[in-house]
């Protein structure tokens, strides 16, 4: 049997609260678990601040013990010790209660020297200076306190939470359940008086612990005595509660550090976000007097620039994600824009899970149901709000409240929110983009779970955030997912609608063309009317206009080459993917051929070498074939407009393919036309929308493969020649109905962290624009998915050659 030495209370205590503030934090906790009908009142009284006590103590101390003070006279010693004494009273704190302070120096009393100065000085100290935490709870009987308070890790309330769980109650009966909050006092004080009574009882029940006698190294636990007692009447007959009386206090507490505190660590326990008359009442008071603990001013919240808010459901055991995403003001002008998203278990499942399958997807479900609300600033466009103040004030209160907080029941989950934490790991992302980018000052905004909704998101025993389960990965997954992807996307798709709209160049063209002409027109009579010996008038505007046309020449160039420019790009980053594409499967490939090499070591050459040879040839055929295919890719190359036969580019593509779709069991169908089609485009840009096409759709069917024993991965194409239209199908997972426009923006994936790019159907899309034709997800549902499969490639008139 385990034996447990006394100072392990110690550790304990240390280890699993870290900070004042989480002491409080479980203090309070305790106060409303008790079901306090007034909430919880906090009062420091402190006559003398910690700082001041141990600057004096160390000054008589270094006094005490120098041959100076030793080698004078009884009376000179009393002299010293009657300044130290003097000086000491100086720093009472005046604003302290009258009684406290009389009491404060009626225990420092007049002694006459300074060794009984220090033992005064120390009992005043300890004694005096105190923090009260007190409650109009249940309270606690004397056999409550000995069978449930003095047991460290108790199960009492434990119980309770697992019965409302597995009830799936709307709400826990208790914040807390781990019975280990009592442990908060020590981190405090050195001493602890508890007085509680229960509205039953006719005393009050007392205890009183030292943690320092703790501190023997010889002491075993049961060594320390800690005893229950009864003892003094109870403020009336019907009160019920508890206050905890802490002495010896370890930390410098003064009034400015608590009013600190209220600002932002007080102001943070609870869910700031809520009606102030609902919150759980929590008062501090300083030597008496109350020190606010500031609420949210919501015309801060009414003047975001942008933001969003959403919930995540389990309806009918499968997980659904709703987000509203809405700007208001981006700094350029735009409607007030909203867009609604719907995301269901293939879409989450794609964007948390993937094909990694790094957590189960069991998951998604047993992570519980939550709900957010976010708003977004750009601080430097923070200006003036009359009921806050000037541009400074207000972004003071912005960044005050900055953060991304978690509550648990309407209690603050720590640390998620500080300023100090990154824990969606936004600032990590911020670094790495251009634009909007979306680090957490720039956030204001709260997450709400329950106990009994997502009993698997627990607690670190340290309250140092969750701990790391399954179902804590989905649940940051999924709000990382909403901020850096749909929300991000968002904002982007507001920015190129409206704020880099494109110019008309054919109108501008055709308007500097009709200038042109009313210039020359303009000049030609000007110098028919002009008298003679004035032509010079005429030649200078006729030098400024050949300037114009030059300008406007070099201007249309220019512009020529920016969108060549930008087409490039869109080029070279669809060329890009290819490389990636090809290089994993120049690297699969490779691996296959040296264990085909290695399988060879020490063998016949028979039937066995053969078969792994062959395995190699395939290897290699289908590496040679996506590298031919990458030489068509070539910027250069997709420039060149070419006829070929579109029946037997998609065989070459389907051959190149070939040990991908063997490995992933992917049939193609596709049926040849029974005569040539021959088309006249840049074949290198067609070949780039097929592979980003066949890209996407082999990592949705290998999702759902992984997920279906009996599933057959299938991608069909079919063409049609009149108009010329390639149809592009797979049975994978499908898209969304309302993502049918959205699949084609830029960076906008549904794909796991690791695999999303958002760039191949936007590629896809601007490629099928160059050669005049036009690539659509159609709009035809799939009957049992309810979901968009198919993609339609519409070629321009006139491709089609004889």
């Amino acid at each position: 049997m385990f034996k447990i030495s006394a100072r392990t209370v110690l550790e304990l205590g240390s280890e699993l609260i870290s900070s004042d503030t989480i002491a409080f934090y479980e203090l309070i906790k305790n106060a409303f678990d008790a079901r306090s009908k007034n909430g919880v009142e906090i009062r420091f009284k402190v006559v003398l601040r910690r700082n001041s006590y141990l600057r004096m103590r160390s000054k008589a101390s270094s006094i005490a013990s120098s041959d100076a003070y030793q080698n004078v006279s009884r009376n000179e010693q009393a002299e010293t010790t009657a300044s130290l004494l003097d000086l000491t009273i100086l720093q009472l704190d005046p604003a302290a209660d009258p009684e406290l302070v009389k009491a404060f120096r009626d225990c420092l009393g007049t002694p006459k020297s300074v060794d009984e100065f220090l033992g005064k000085l120390d009992a005043a100290y300890r004694s005096l200076n105190t923090i009260e935490i007190a409650d109009t709870g249940s309270g606690m009987s004397l056999e409550e306190l000995k069978k449930n308070y003095l047991v460290i890790g108790t199960p009492s309330r434990k119980r309770e939470v697992d019965q409302a769980i597995e009830a799936k109650s709307v709400k826990s009966p208790y914040l807390g359940e781990k019975g280990i909050g009592r442990l908060s006092a020590m981190r405090l004080g050195e001493h602890l008086k508890l007085e509680t009574a229960k509205q039953t009882d006719t005393a009050m029940n007392r205890l009183e612990i030292d943690w320092r006698e703790f501190a023997n190294l010889d002491a075993m636990i049961e060594d320390v005595p800690v005893k229950a007692f009864t003892d003094g009447m109870k403020p009336s007959t019907a009160w019920s509660g508890t206050v905890l009386t802490i002495s010896d206090l370890t930390e410098d507490w003064t009034e400015n550090r608590l009013k600190l505190y209220a600002e932002f660590d007080f102001a943070r326990i609870t869910d700031p976000f809520v009606d102030q008359k609902s919150k759980p009442r929590i008062a501090l008071l300083w030597n008496g007097s109350r020190v606010n603990i500031p609420w949210m001013d919501k015309h801060l919240l009414e003047h975001a620039h942008a933001g969003f808010k959403g919930t995540y459901r389990i309806l009918n055991g499968e997980p659904v994600l709703r987000v509203t995403l809405e700007a208001f003001d981006l700094g350029f002008p735009h409607p007030h824009e909203i867009d609604v998203t719907n995301l269901t278990l293939p879409d989450i499942e794609g964007a948390v899970i993937g094909t990694s399958e790094a957590v189960p997807l069991s998951a998604l479900t047993s992570v519980g149901d939550f709900d957010f609300q976010v708003y977004w600033y750009n601080r430097q466009r923070l200006a003036r709000i009359d009921s806050i103040g000037d541009q400074r004030a207000v972004r003071e209160l912005q960044k005050k409240w900055s953060g991304i907080l978690l509550f648990r029941d309407g209690f603050r989950v720590f640390p998620y929110g500080d300023d100090d934490d990154d824990w969606l790991g936004l600032d990590r992302r911020a670094m790495g983009r251009s634009g909007y980018t979306l680090n957490k000052m720039q956030f204001v905004g709260h997450i709400n779970i329950t106990r009994t909704n997502n009993p698997q998101l627990l607690d670190q025993t340290n309250r140092e955030g969750l701990r790391t389960t399954p179902e804590q990965q989905v649940f940051i997954t999924l709000l990382q997912h909403v901020i850096q992807v749909l929300f991000w996307d968002f904002m982007k798709d507001v920015d190129r609608r409206h704020k880099h709209l494109p110019l008309d160049l054919g109108d501008v063209k055709a308007e500097v063309s009709k200038l042109e002409s009313r210039a020359k027109v303009a000049l030609s009579r000007v110098r028919k009317i002009l008298p003679k010996g004035h032509e010079d008038v005429v030649d200078e505007l006729q030098e400024a206009f050949a300037e114009f046309q030059d300008l406007a020449a070099r201007a249309q160039q220019r512009i020529d080459e920016v969108e060549a420019d930008g087409r490039q790009m869109v080029q070279m980053a669809g060329v890009g993917l290819m490389v990636e594409v090809v290089a994993h499967e120049l690297a699969r490939a490779s691996e296959s051929a040296l264990e085909a090499i290695e399988a060879l070591r020490g063998k016949e050459m028979p039937p066995e070498i053969r078969s792994k040879l062959d395995t190699l040839r395939i290897e290699m055929k289908s590496v040679s074939k996506r590298l031919s295919v990458l030489d068509q890719l070539s910027v250069s190359g997709r420039q060149r407009s070419e006829v070929f036969d579109l029946g037997e580019l998609i065989e070459e593509l389907k051959i190149g393919h070939a040990a991908q779709f063997r490995r992933h069991s992917i049939n193609l169908n596709f049926k040849p036309p029974s005569s040539p089609v021959r088309i006249r485009v840049v074949k290198g840009m067609l070949i780039q929308i097929l592979e980003n096409l066949i890209s996407n759709s082999i990592y949705w069917m290998e999702m759902r493969a992984s997920r279906e024993t009996r599933y057959v991965p299938i991608i069909s194409i079919k063409i049609d020649t009149d108009p010329m239209v390639i149809y592009f199908s797979d049975n994978g997972r499908g898209i969304a109905i309302e993502n049918q426009e959205k699949v084609f923006r830029p960076f906008w994936s549904m794909k796991e962290k690791s695999k999303r790019r958002g760039l191949g159907l936007y590629i896809a899309r601007e490629n099928a624009s160059y050669l005049g034709g036009k690539l659509t997800l159609s709009s035809r549902a799939d009957a049992d998915t309810k979901r968009l499969h198919e993609f339609v490639l519409e070629l321009p008139e006139g491709v089609t050659v004889k």
